[in-house]
């Protein structure tokens, strides 16, 4: 029991600490932030200057004729019959000129701060190593920039204008009601303790519902994502009943918490008015019992001004529901924005390097897990050799390919690249070093051009681009599509075959022109009509480079400088074709069985 205290005061520290490090967020948009506040004080000085009008209107009723301002030069021949009307009409006005300094003003902050944290998520995206994709699917990283980060700035912005605008009116009008009566006035104040006690229940619920109701959106936009992804799976396989069931099970949820959260806020906000209007039953009972002196002008006017503050107040109490929705938000993607980005520590950076590869004593088990993957590899390639990789599924060959552009770290062992351990170089040069086409192709929906020279590729010569195509043997296909090179390819290349997808890829890596060259079952994808044309720009790309290929064709295989045999991570035997067929040991036997099948070998 003793420790409850202490976690809510941690919990209301990391919260406060949470907060403040989002309105960090609102420093570039200072000065209009400024100006809308200026704006909420200007809307907040209007309310009491609304009920302190209806003071004049009723003393008119009696005596219509009677000054407002007798010692004001010019204006002291003004009647009540005049100066009323005039009045309501510049105190609105000035209440309208406040309203949009502040609404506009601070619209302006919050969208801002969307788009900054937007920004700001996506870019740490890119940067984040490849085991954070690993254990995060897709759905909660896009909710999260969607999602998330409007409920944020609610807490942000629009929040701030509630405390701030209906903070101030409750202080006018608390002044303008002390100024005029201020024993009713103290007596209205006991009842706040009461109203604190109840936001701050409320809020704890609040905080726990909104952090509910974001995970039920990432699983919403997870299974909505998988099922377009994925389309072709589903209706080959009949899964639409099951992805239907799938899909209302998580809207069902989101809906579910959505509900609570509500129910939250309706049983708790007519509680609220009850008690604010129970108070204002006695501030009655009051004003009729200790009138005093007063006349009915002053007696109305403060009864108007009292009327007037359970609005603020209650609208202060809901705010904490929006801050509670956005600390959660805020936790999710602060969580993201202070995960450690991929390690760089290298330092060297080579123009060009030759591809000469050595692989010392290299062991790796994947972060978080105990089964070692690889075990004891080594093997040299020299400039311009080809390297073969072959094993059944799960014997660790695409972990290897994996390691040599960094895509995860060894501690265990050398990787070298012309000597250097691939560990000292700079990420983004080593990765210059590198080009890699493996079975899953990704193409963006954009034109086949602009597809080919990606990334730092960009504004390569349309001759180059045609070239590489060309040499991939993609041109022919292309010349064929409707706009040519300017072709859409539809979300990841879906107007596109497998093989014609494939064959963009290699046209990037051949772009690309890379020392070293990884094909992870660069040819899997193709036809055997397809696959002649692929081999032939494999020979020609090979030339000059050191190339790494995993495959499971035979035709790939046969030509390879040396051929090194995996099993269970470790490798069991290595030679040309000749030499391993001749010894009758492993790779005979997976020879025998249909290397050349996939099927049957060894897709990792």
């Amino acid at each position: 029991m003793a420790e409850t205290p202490l976690k809510a005061e941690q919990q209301s520290s990391s919260s406060l600490k949470i907060y403040f490090r989002l309105l960090s967020y609102v420093k570039p948009y200072i000065g209009i932030f400024m100006l809308s506040i200026l704006g909420f004080i200007i809307f907040a000085s209007t309310q009491p200057m609304l009920a302190g009008i209806l003071k004049y209107f009723v003393d008119g009723l009696s005596n219509p004729q009677a000054v407002l301002f007798p010692n004001v030069p010019y204006l002291q021949d003004l009647q009540l019959l005049q100066a009323v009307p005039l009045l309501i009409v510049l105190i609105a006005a000035w209440q309208g000129l406040g309203s949009f300094l502040g609404n506009y003003f601070l619209a302006k902050v919050s969208l801002g701060l969307v788009h900054d944290l937007r920004v700001e998520l996506f870019n740490k995206l890119l940067v984040l190593p490849n085991r954070y994709f690993d254990n995060h699917n897709s759905g909660h990283l896009i909710s999260r920039i969607t999602f998330n980060v409007t409920m944020v700035t609610g807490a942000a912005t629009d929040a701030i204008k509630v405390v701030i605008r209906e903070g101030l009116t409750v202080v006018f009008l608390f002044a303008y009601l002390l100024w005029m009566n201020w024993k009713l006035t103290l007596v209205m104040l006991a009842i706040l303790p009461v109203i604190a006690m109840m936001v701050g229940t409320a809020s704890k619920k609040f905080r726990k519902q909104s952090k509910k109701i974001q995970v039920a959106m990432g699983d919403v936009t997870h299974v909505a994502s998988e099922t377009i992804q994925g389309y072709r799976v589903v209706r080959s396989f009949g899964g639409e009943n099951y992805e239907q069931q799938r899909f209302a099970n998580a809207s069902q949820s989101n809906t579910d918490k959505q509900l609570r959260m509500t129910k939250t806020g309706a049983v708790y906000t007519p509680m609220l008015q009850l008690v604010i209007y129970s108070a204002m039953a006695a501030l009655m009972f009051l004003v009729l019992f200790l009138r005093g002196d007063a006349t009915a002008g002053d007696l109305v006017a403060y009864i108007t001004a009292a009327g007037l503050l359970p609005k603020p107040i209650r609208q202060l109490s809901e705010v904490s529901s929006t801050i509670q929705k956005g600390l959660a938000g805020a936790e999710s993607i602060f969580e993201q924005l202070d995960e450690k980005p991929e390690v760089d520590t290298g330092t060297v950076e080579l123009e060009r390097v030759e591809g000469r590869l050595e692989v010392r004593n290299l062991s790796f088990t994947y972060p978080g897990t105990d089964r070692q993957v690889l075990s004891d590899i080594s093997f040299t390639a020299e400039p311009g050799q080809m390297i073969a990789l072959v094993g059944r599924s799960g014997s660790g060959k695409s972990t290897l390919a994996s390691l040599i552009p960094r895509f995860y770290h060894h501690d265990q062992g050398q990787i070298l690249l012309d000597g250097v351990e691939i560990e000292d170089y700079r990420l983004r040069n080593l990765r210059r070093h590198v080009s890699q086409v493996t079975q899953h192709v990704t193409l963006f929906n954009d034109t086949v051009a602009n597809n080919i020279a990606y990334g730092d590729l960009a504004g390569a010569p349309r001759a180059d681009i045609e070239a590489a195509a060309a040499d991939a043997y993609a041109k022919e296909f292309v010349d064929q599509l409707p706009k040519g090179f300017d072709t859409q390819v539809g979300e990841n290349g879906v107007l596109l075959s497998g093989g014609q997808r494939q064959r963009l890829a290699i046209a990037r890596a051949l772009l690309k022109n890379a020392p070293l060259l990884i094909l992870d079952e660069a040819t899997s994808a193709l036809d055997t009509e397809s696959e002649r044309h692929i081999q032939a720009a494999l020979d020609h790309v090979m030339k000059g480079r050191t190339t790494l290929v995993i495959a499971h064709r035979l035709s790939t295989i046969e030509k390879a400088d040396m051929i090194l045999v995996m099993d269970q991570g470790k490798l069991v035997e290595r030679g040309t074709h000749a030499e391993l067929l001749a010894a009758n040991g492993y790779y005979a036997r997976l020879h025998a069985m249909g290397l050349d099948e996939p099927a049957k070998a060894d897709i990792t």
